[in-house]
């Protein structure tokens, strides 16, 4: 033993194994390790397309992700098919390898069979993964119950990759996919396992019905997924340019920033079986993409953030109008989330309209005002002409232009001249004006009416 050890045995008690713990002493001991001991490694990319852009490695835990009918669990067929042939660029490229799949929510003789068919994968060499339990028959694998079981499976099978999808239906009952540490309990032992067995381990997530641009952040669950995970490929519908694009966005072994976003489709693929065709899909690749997932995601949220925008717009300019051109902003928001308008929304909304807020006495709250702006576009007479204009007199809108009719009364009065008594509907239209006092009359801007 040497001095190393002996201080460390003295220090931290004696190796796993070495001795029995005395009844009540802890039967936890740290194990140390010089970092020279350790042999460093490269990494082993399990798919490296060209020479140093290296995507997926092997004995890591990799996450494909997107929205609903993005390609991701095509993906994920491509990527056994390949791999059962050995013609995935990469570490098992010439080997054809053994392929563990563990599917949920897809069928397998309906779907996932013909899929494989249709990649052109070595049915030989993929494998249906489930657990068998002696109370209720076969269940999807568990995790980490099964782990140990899978690692045995891997090295028996001589397995090049373990895939599962989706990989949040495989969380052990009583887990919660959004807690941190319940999902920590149970990838870190799976995480454990790929690295000592250097299996390709890829997990297929779904995003949630978030917005943004960061794929990473949108995968459902805690973010405990995005964090074990070593590297993450997203996938999305690109509409302008009518393809769907893969985009690596987690690359902790490798290159990230500079590696090209790629372009595939989704071709409808007809496979004969003994009971019939049965139509399937299959991933194709059509080369480098122009636009990323981000750009993607970005423009689908601005679209979004838009349209949810001038659609509350609209809603708080109908909802200033019936209520006279002013109210409560306690009472606007209670109104806005009864229609399911975010205050988010409703905020971008308000600014977009230009309504100002009003303050009013202490405890009364604050009150959102129909901007005169408002009206202004919506009349064909500019402001000033409305605002400053003689209300009454001779050739004045008050009274009858041209001297046609009895002369209009005196003296005449400006809007300008004569303080508003108070703000309220037009009687004609609803637009909110300000009425004047002293014998001035009012003019609507939007409707031109006296009132």
């Amino acid at each position: 033993m040497t001095d190393f050890e002996t201080d460390i045995w003295e220090r931290y008690g004696p190796p796993p194994g070495e001795d029995e713990p005395a009844p009540g002493e802890s039967t936890r001991r740290l194990v140390l390790t010089r970092a020279r001991d350790i042999e460093p490694e490269p990494v082993i990319w399990a798919w490296e397309p060209e020479l140093g852009e290296g995507r997926i490695p092997a004995g890591a835990l990799t996450l494909a992700a997107g929205r609903e009918g993005t390609g991701k669990s095509s993906f994920g067929i491509w990527l056994a098919a390949q791999l059962s042939r050995g013609t995935l660029p990469g570490t098992f490229q010439g080997r054809p390898r053994a392929v563990f799949y563990a599917a949920v929510e897809d069928s397998w003789s309906r779907t996932l069979v013909p899929r494989l068919m249709a990649a052109g994968a070595d049915l030989d060499h993929v494998y249906r993964v489930e657990a068998a339990d002696i109370l209720r028959g076969e269940t999807m694998i568990s995790l980490p119950l099964d782990v140990e079981l899978i690692e045995k499976a891997i090295a028996e099978y001589d397995v090049a990759a373990l895939i599962v999808d989706p990989l949040m239906s495989t969380l052990g009952t009583g887990t919660d996919a959004h807690r941190t540490q319940d999902v920590r309990q149970a990838l870190e032992p799976l995480v454990r396992m790929a690295e000592r067995t250097k299996a390709l381990t890829l997990g297929i997530a779904h995003f949630n019905k978030a917005s943004g641009s960061d794929a990473s952040q949108l995968i459902s669950g805690s973010g405990a997924f995005k964090d074990l995970a070593r590297a993450i490929i997203a996938f999305a519908r690109d509409p302008e340019n009518e393809q769907q694009v893969m985009t690596q966005t987690k690359n902790s072994l490798g290159r990230l920033g500079d590696l090209p976003s790629l372009g595939y489709r989704i071709e409808g693929t007809d496979i004969h079986t003994p009971k019939g065709v049965a139509n399937v899909g299959r991933l194709e690749w059509t080369g480098i993409a122009e636009r990323s997932v981000e750009d993607t995601l970005a423009a689908a949220a601005d679209r979004g953030d838009v349209g949810e925008r001038d659609e509350a717009v609209a809603w708080l300019r109908d909802y200033l109008t019936d209520n006279g051109g002013e109210a409560p902003v306690k009472d606007i928001k209670k109104a806005a989330q009864a229609d399911d308008i975010a205050e988010r929304t409703l905020e971008r909304a308000k600014k977009k309209l230009g309504a100002d807020t009003v303050r009013q006495g202490f405890g009364q709250g604050a009150l959102w005002r129909m901007p005169a702006t408002v009206s202004d576009a919506a009349s064909p007479f500019p402001p000033q002409s409305r605002h400053s204009r003689q209300l009454s007199g001779p050739g004045g809108n008050g009274g009858n232009d041209g001297g046609n009719g009895p002369e209009p009364p005196e003296p005449s009065l400006t809007a300008t001249e004569v303080s508003p008594l108070e703000m309220g509907p037009c009687a004609r239209c609803g637009t909110s004006i300000h009425r004047y006092g002293d014998g001035a009359q009012t003019l609507c801007p939007n409707c031109r009416s006296d009132t």
